[in-house]
């Protein structure tokens, strides 16, 4: 069984033997929701690379007094992977959240396209990026993962074009486009783009704007906007040292 996961900037720089506090939100729910008790052992990760196995030396009402017992840490992986997710309706955005976080996506970028039926303006904005950033928290401490994903505020269209102008290799998802996401060689590209539309679909403006990317399918079927992004991802992964090799393992610190 594995242990569990909590996110604490308490273990950056932390040493074997250190005693540390976990507080706040996750200390409040180590020790009130998951009633987490003196003996048992939890990781804490700083979201950065580090992960510290502790001990619980002491149990309050909301945070936990810890002794570090191992540190390892874990190098930014590579490829980069960004995916631009439009805003889709209901809570399907933060189900792509949760999906492309579990997946190991490095930075996610809500974008507001022009067909989204979801609009994001004022308080509604910042309440939307509230929940995707604290989907990605969670998604990170179920996935054990050592880097937290970056969710970035919401971007227009001019943004996400620069974006795919600054990558090794950007793609559009397109059901109608000619070529094969199995085709686009990922030779030698250390960051990779994938945008994915709305509902409605990318607009014809838009594929013109995103000039610089390479307009793909994923195959037949027509996927969701919550779903179609993972499925790119985890074909594209597939292709990369990320999913190939065991670049993961930890390395003591």
């Amino acid at each position: 069984m594995t242990l569990p996961v909590f996110l604490s900037d308490a273990v950056a720089g932390v040493a074997v033997g250190a005693s540390v506090l976990l507080d706040g939100d996750e200390g409040r729910h180590a020790a009130t929701v998951k009633r987490i008790r003196t003996g048992e052992q939890v990781v804490l990760t700083d979201g950065a690379g580090t992960s510290a196995t502790c001990s619980v030396t002491d149990a309050a009402k909301a945070s936990l007094g810890l002794v570090v017992d191992e540190v390892s840490f874990v190098e930014r992986p590579t490829p980069s992977i960004t995916v631009v997710q439009a805003l889709p309706k209901g809570d399907r955005g933060e189900l792509a959240v949760e999906m492309l976080t579990e997946i190991d996506v490095d930075r996610i970028v809500p974008w507001a396209a022009s067909r989204s039926v979801a609009v994001w303006k004022g308080e509604r904005a910042a309440k939307g990026l509230a929940k995707w950033r604290a989907t990605a928290r969670e998604a990170t401490k179920q996935a054990r993962r050592s880097w937290l994903p970056e969710v970035s505020a919401l971007t227009s269209t001019d943004e996400v074009a620069a974006l795919a102008s600054a990558a090794d290799v950007a793609l559009v998802l397109h059901e109608d486009a000619d070529q094969s996401l199995a085709a686009v060689s990922l030779d030698g590209a250390t960051s990779i783009v994938v945008i994915v539309g709305p509902e409605g679909g990318i607009s014809d403006d838009e594929l013109a704007a995103f000039s610089d990317a390479q307009v793909v399918r994923l195959g037949s079927s027509v996927l969701r906007t919550s779903t179609a992004g993972v499925a790119a991802v985890a074909a594209i992964l597939s292709r990369t040292p990320r999913w190939l090799t065991s670049q993961r393992a930890p390395r003591p610190r």
